[in-house]
């Protein structure tokens, strides 16, 4: 069994802990307001530019040359992995090795490319099917490392992406190799924020362009979605100088902004998985510290018991 002394070094040292989850907690509170607030800024943004794509559908099925759209069996497959850098945000990182994981082991739905109503369902077999990686933040590259994948390229922190132009050399990685032909399919793996304690694992399409995704993004990218019109009806476009022209130019853009809205969820979901993380550390600690104080409570008092009797008995042999 422990001393006091023991018990009283440890209570000292929990209460060390837990005064520095704490600060950790108010730390990754207010990077977690700030980072949500991006997210809330640009979600009305992402949400219009996704609704103009949507309508431009007709432009994308009559366009053609248009590398962005062309749909190819799919034999080769560019994942983009969005995690954090650092370490001590709960299970963030986790969920997100686990999506990996999954789509390693079962490929199938990676290997079906789909834009509107066209669709091809790739023959190549799952071990023949090509899966290289492009990783934002440490914990990403080291996850894919030991998985013994390919890595294209690592961007080491994802909180350096704090403006759209700091996308720049991400995105220009995902369209050439995408346009060289290099990969068939390329999809982004990242963390959606759905609340302070909810987040989700999502993964998405991001080339080719697939209609299906841009629905399925504008109906998911926010709770309020009726805030933003959802259910105004389809607008009709009278596209000026040609489609053609004018998709050369918006599709680079819209693809630029889907990484950075990708990387900026993943951001606020991190910092709130870290703060509830820390928040329960702190939680833990203090409940620790208090069964600790009791048992040292005890002892003293089981040692005051002991002196007390020893005085009385000895009291009693001299009389």
């Amino acid at each position: 069994m422990a001393s006091s002394l023991d018990i009283k070094r440890r209570i000292r040292s929990i209460n060390s802990t837990k005064k520095i989850t704490r600060a950790m907690e108010m730390v990754s509170a207010a990077k977690m307001r700030r980072a949500v607030a991006s997210v809330l800024g640009i979600r009305p943004y992402a949400h219009s530019a996704w609704s103009v794509l949507t309508n431009l559908a007709r432009a994308f099925e009559a366009s053609q040359g248009s590398g962005f759209l062309d749909v190819r069996e799919v034999k080769s497959v560019l994942m983009v992995v969005v995690t954090s850098s650092r370490g001590l945000c709960g299970s963030f990182n986790t969920q997100i090795a686990k999506k990996i994981k999954e789509e390693i082991l079962h490929p199938e739905k990676l290997k079906i490319n789909r834009i509107g109503k066209k669709k091809i369902e790739s023959n190549v077999k799952n071990e023949d099917l090509k899966i290289d990686f492009i990783t934002v933040g440490k914990k990403g590259e080291n996850l894919v490392r030991k998985l013994g994948k390919e890595i294209v390229a690592a961007f080491a922190d994802g909180g350096a992406f704090a403006k759209v132009v700091d996308i720049k050399p991400l995105s220009k990685i995902v369209m050439d190799d995408y346009l060289a032909k290099k990969y068939d399919k390329v999809v982004v793996i990242y963390t959606d924020y759905v609340s302070a304690v909810n987040q989700q694992t999502r993964i998405r399409q991001i080339l080719p362009i697939s209609k299906i995704d841009i629905e399925k993004q504008i109906a998911e990218i926010d709770m309020l979605a009726k805030e933003y019109g959802l259910e105004k009806p389809m607008v009709e476009y009278k596209v000026e100088p040609s489609p053609a022209e004018v998709l050369e130019f918006i599709i680079p853009r819209l693809i630029e902004m889907q990484l950075f809205h990708a990387i900026l969820e993943s951001q606020a979901s991190e910092q709130s998985a870290r703060m509830l993380a820390m928040r329960n550390a702190t939680d833990a600690a203090g409940e620790m510290s208090e069964d600790l104080t009791l048992a040292y409570n005890q002892i003293r008092q089981g040692k005051i018991t002991q002196e007390i009797a020893e005085i009385s008995a000895g009291r009693a042999a001299l009389e």
